[in-house]
């Protein structure tokens, strides 16, 4: 198995399958892997057939909570630029409580995406924390889960949109999204520059 997705000590140590199941998402491409692979065993395979969705949607799955907001929120950074006072209030929100993942600043989340713009696109950074924990909220919402794979697929959705707004780099931005979900996978801040091209 290639380097590139080995000692991903963040990712749970159980099958790839079983937590797609639980997202209750399926992946498009047919896999060769058995239901017991891990999921550096099956992001290898997907890397092999060029699926490179089904590589967003599967790292979106199986990155811990904080980890997956991260991951979108420098998604959305990569086309928004560094902080500024012009950020989006669901951007602000989520990258506060990656710093901080406490109740206090869970509570914000819900109220900056319901007072979002209708383009604003980092709702889904806001929406990927409100139910990283798998519930819908805090308070009397906390007693209730969230739909299943809802974080996962916000923190997905986040990645394509940076990479349709940065159209114009396509092949080379959809490899940076994907090591920078291993890189935080890894322990990493998911800081990464592109790699240059090969002459």
């Amino acid at each position: 198995m290639s380097e590139r997705f080995s000692n991903l000590t963040k990712i749970p140590d159980v099958p790839a399958a079983k937590m797609l199941a639980d997202a209750n998402i399926r992946l498009k491409t047919p896999l060769d892997a058995p239901a017991s692979a891990k999921a550096s065993v099956v992001l290898a395979e997907l890397d092999a057939k060029d699926a490179w969705v089904d590589m967003l949607i599967l790292l979106g799955v199986i990155l811990p909570g904080r980890e997956r907001v991260w991951w979108a929120c420098l998604a959305a950074r990569d086309y928004i630029g560094p902080k500024s006072d012009a950020d989006p209030l669901p951007l602000t929100v989520a990258e506060t409580w990656v710093f901080k993942p406490n109740e206090d600043n869970r509570d914000p989340l819900r109220e900056a995406m319901d007072h979002a713009l209708p383009d604003d696109d980092t709702v889904h950074c806001a929406r990927a924390a409100l139910f990283a924990d798998g519930t819908l909220g805090t308070g009397d919402a906390k007693e209730h889960p969230a739909p299943p794979g809802a974080a996962a697929l916000s923190a997905y959705a986040m990645n394509m949109v940076a990479l349709g707004k940065l159209s114009d780099k396509f092949e080379q931005h959809k490899t940076v999204l994907i090591d920078r979900a291993l890189d935080i996978a890894r322990g990493g801040n998911g800081r990464i520059a592109p790699k240059a091209k090969e002459a």
